[in-house]
C-alpha cells in the first residue's frame, strides 16, 4: 500500500543516510510498544528498556492483508538469517486495516500462514502506529542498540538500505559500548496441524465432467487432486502434485515444488496454477503428473505492461486464474491488474487496470483495480473479487471496459445486505458463477454472499458471520456452518448433481455444500497422509464402543492436557475417524477454549471394526496471552455390535 520511498516519521526518524556517528545527531528513544492486544511469537512481553536493551531492532508496521507487507516477508526473513548470530530482532507491529484484522486470533493465523518467524504485537487501535507517525503500510523503522531510533523507510524492495543500516547500528552499538553480548532467544509459536490433511487450502476447482476437484493446499505448498465426493462428503484421494515443501522446481509430481500455490483453471488435460510466492504460471499435466512453468521465472517483477514470453516475462503475486475462449486471466494481485496469458506461447501482458490501487471504472487503461483475487467468467464478463476495495467488478470481455456491481473505495467496507451503494463487503478474494448470480467469498466477513450483477445487490447466502463453533452445534445444519476466512470457491455440476466446493481458509479444509438446499459437509479426502505426520511421542490410549447397524455414534473425546491448560481457540480443534483400512468415517473442524469435544460417526459409516480416533489442537495456559502448544491424541478403538449400544460414547485419558 505503499510506493518505494525514505520516509521522514514526524519528529521520530529521518532517512538512514542522514544519520551522524555522534549519538547526539540521532533520533530520540523509541517509544515502547504499548498499549497493545498482546504478543504472538513470543512468551513474554518485549520492552526497549529490558529485553530489547542492547540489541538492534527492525521494527516492521504491517497488516496481513497487504500485498506489499507479504512481499516484504522474504526481504525480513533475509535479514534475519544474514543477521543470525547478532543481536538483532525483527519485531512485526500489526496495525490493522481492515476490523477483521483486529482481532488477535485472525493475526495468529496470519503469521503461521505466512510462516512468520519472529515476534508480533497487535497494534491496539493504531496507537503504535501514531506514536511513531507511520503513514503507510508497509514501513520499517530502525532502532539502535542505544534504544534511539536510526531511521525508516516506507514500501517495498528496501533490503539493501535495510541491510546497510542495520550493520551500521550494530557497528555503532558495538564501538559505543552499547550491544548486547549475544541475541536472547525467542519462543516461536507452533504451527498446529490438521486432522483434515490440509493447511490454509486458498483455491479450489472442481470438474463436474470428469468427476474430479483440485485443491490448493497451500501451507502445504503442493496441489491436490481427488475424486468427486459422495453425498457424505468422502472423496478420494487421485494425486500430490509439489514435494510438499516451498521452492521453485518443474519436474514430476513428488519432485516439483511450488510456494503458496494459489488459484487453479483446467483446460482440457492441463491444470494452470497461480503460484503465489514464485510469482509464475504453473502448469501439471494430468496424463504423466509432470509440472511445468508458463511464465515467470520464481522472482518477483515489477513490470505493469508486460508483453514478454515464459521466464522472460516477470509476474507480480498472481493470486487466481480463469480460462475463456483460449486465453487465461490473471488476477494479478501484486500489481493491482488483470493480464492476461496465451497459454499456448506462454506470452503475457497486461488486459486492464493502470496499476494504480485505487477503484476506477472505464477503458483497459483507464480502469484501477486493487489487489485483485478472484476472478470468474459469466455471461460474456469477467468478474473480480477486488479485495482491498472489498469491491466485485466486471470487465466486458467484448470492450474491456470495467464497471464495479458492489463496492466503493479504499477505506469503505463492512458487512451490509443490499444494493449499490449500500451493500458492503470486507476483503473479498473469491468469486464463482452460480447461473446468472454470482457466489462471492466475503472473506473477513467469513461468509459467503449471493451477488445479482444486474441489480447491483449483495446478500447473505451462507455462513453464520462467526468463527467459533459451538461444540454441540450440528454438522450439515445451514445455519450452523461457521466460516473463517475463506479464500476461494467454486460451483460445478448441474441440477441436483451441483456442488459449491469452500476452500475454508484458517479452518484448514473444504467444505461442499448443495446449493439448492444449503446442506454441508466437510470434504472428507481418504488417503490424503503424510504432510504432517502424527508425531510419535504423541498420548496413544485404547478404547472400546459398541455400535448398533445403522445408527449415528457420537464420541465424546475428553483428552488429557497439561494442569491448567485448556484448548486454544485460536487454532481450530480438527478431529477424525478413519478405519483400519485408512478411510474416512467422520471428520469434524470447531474451535473451543473447554473439553470434551463430540463429533458423530454416520449410521452409514459406524460399522463393527478396528478404528483410529485423532484430535488436534492447541492449548494455553494463561488465556489468550500464551504461545500455541499443538497437541495430538491418538486412540485406538475397538467397535463391536451391540444392539443395545448407548448413542454417546466417552474417550478419554492419556
Amino acid at each position: 500500500m505503499a510506493a518505494v520511498v525514505l520516509l521522514l516519521l514526524g519528529a521520530f526518524a529521518a532517512p538512514f543516510a542522514a544519520r551522524g556517528a555522534n549519538p547526539m545527531d540521532r533520533g530520540p528513544r523509541a517509544p515502547e510498544l504499548t498499549p497493545n492486544l498482546g504478543w504472538l511469537n513470543t512468551d513474554r512481553e518485549l520492552r526497549f528498556s529490558d529485553e530489547l536493551k542492547g540489541h538492534v531492532v527492525l521494527l516492521d508496521f504491517w497488516t496481513y492483508c497487504c500485498i506489499n507487507c507479504m512481499h516484504v516477508l522474504p526481504d525480513l526473513h533475509y535479514l534475519e538469517h544474514a543477521f543470525k548470530d547478532e543481536p538483532f530482532v525483527v519485531i512485526g507491529v500489526h496495525s490493522a486495516k481492515f476490523d477483521n484484522e483486529s482481532d488477535r486470533r485472525n493475526v495468529r493465523n496470519a503469521v503461521q500462514r505466512y510462516e512468520i518467524a519472529h515476534p508480533v504485537v497487535v497494534d491496539k487501535d493504531m496507537n503504535i502506529w501514531r506514536k511513531y507517525t507511520v503513514r503507510a503500510w508497509p514501513t520499517l523503522v530502525v532502532v539502535g542498540a542505544d534504544g534511539r531510533i536510526v531511521g525508516a523507510v516506507s514500501g517495498e524492495g528496501n533490503r539493501d538500505i535495510l541491510e546497510r543500516a542495520i550493520r551500521r547500528a550494530l557497528d555503532d552499538g558495538r564501538r559505543e559500548g552499547t550491544l548486547a553480548a549475544t541475541p536472547f532467544p525467542i519462543k516461536l509459536d507452533a504451527s498446529v496441524p490438521s486432522a483434515t490433511g490440509l493447511a490454509f487450502p486458498g483455491k479450489v476447482h472442481a470438474d463436474a465432467a470428469t468427476r474430479r476437484i483440485f485443491i490448493a493446499d497451500s501451507g502445504h505448498h503442493r496441489v491436490l487432486a481427488a475424486t468427486w465426493p459422495d453425498d457424505a462428503g468422502r472423496s478420494d484421494l487421485l494425486r500430490v502434485y509439489g514435494a510438499g515443501e516451498a521452492g521453485f522446481v518443474d519436474g514430476e509430481a513428488g519432485v516439483a515444488r511450488f510456494t503458496e500455490p494459489q488459484g487453479l483453471t483446467l483446460v482440457g488435460e492441463t491444470l494452470y496454477v497461480a503460484d503465489r510466492r514464485n510469482h509464475s504460471v504453473r502448469a501439471i499435466d494430468l496424463d504423466t503428473g509432470r509440472v511445468s512453468t508458463v511464465v515467470g521465472d520464481g522472482a518477483q517483477g515489477r513490470d505493469r505492461r508486460g508483453g514478454g514470453v515464459g521466464a522472460a516475462q516477470r509476474l507480480n503475486s498472481p493470486w487466481d486464474l480463469a480460462h475463456n475462449d483460449g486465453a487465461i486471466y490473471i488476477a494479478m494481485a501484486g500489481s493491482h491488474q488483470i493480464w492476461r496469458l496465451d497459454p499456448s506461447t506462454g506470452r503475457a501482458g497486461v488486459y486492464a487496470g493502470s496499476g494504480i490501487e485505487t477503484i476506477t471504472d472505464g477503458a483497459p487503461t483507464a480502469a484501477a483495480f486493487s489487489q485483485p483475487s478472484g476472478l470468474a467468467v459469466l455471461g460474456g464478463a469477467l468478474f473480480v473479487a477486488d479485495a482491498e476495495v472489498s469491491a466485485v467488478r466486471r470487465i466486458d470481455l467484448a470492450s474491456g471496459k470495467t464497471s464495479t456491481i458492489i463496492g466503493t473505495g479504499l477505506f469503505d467496507f463492512g458487512d451490509v445486505d443490499g444494493a449499490y451503494p449500500r451493500a458492503m463487503l470486507q476483503h473479498c478474494k473469491g468469486v464463482a458463477a452460480y447461473g446468472e448470480m454470482l457466489l462471492v467469498a466475503d472473506t473477513y466477513n467469513h461468509k459467503i454472499k449471493l451477488v445479482d450483477p444486474a441489480r447491483r445487490t449483495a446478500h447473505t447466502w451462507l455462513g453464520t458471520g462467526e468463527i467459533d463453533k459451538a461444540p454441540g452445534a450440528r454438522t450439515g445444519d445451514p445455519h450452523a456452518l461457521t466460516l473463517y476466512e475463506p479464500g476461494g470457491l467454486h460451483l460445478a455440476g448441474e441440477g441436483a448433481d451441483a456442488r459449491l466446493f469452500i476452500a475454508d481458509t484458517n479452518n484448514h479444509r473444504v467444505i461442499v455444500v448443495d446449493p439448492e438446499t444449503l446442506a454441508w459437509h466437510e470434504l472428507m479426502i481418504n488417503g490424503l497422509e503424510g504432510a504432517d505426520p502424527i508425531d510419535e511421542d504423541a498420548p496413544r490410549t485404547s478404547g472400546a464402543v459398541g455400535v448398533r447397524p445403522g445408527h449415528a455414534l457420537t464420541l465424546e473425546l475428553s483428552p488429557t492436557l497439561p494442569d491448567r491448560a485448556h484448548p486454544n481457540p485460536d487454532a481450530p480443534v480438527s478431529i477424525r475417524v478413519v478405519d483400519e483400512a485408512g478411510a474416512t468415517l467422520a471428520q469434524r473442524t470447531l474451535r473451543t477454549d473447554r473439553l470434551p469435544v463430540r463429533i458423530e460417526v454416520p449410521g452409514a459409516a459406524a460399522a463393527p471394526g478396528r478404528w483410529r480416533v485423532e484430535i488436534r489442537m492447541a492449548y494455553c495456559t494463561d488465556g489468550d496471552r500464551a504461545v500455541c502448544v499443538p497437541f495430538t491424541h491418538v486412540w485406538d478403538v475397538l467397535a463391536t455390535a451391540a444392539a443395545d449400544a448407548p448413542a454417546v460414547a466417552t474417550l478419554g485419558g492419556g
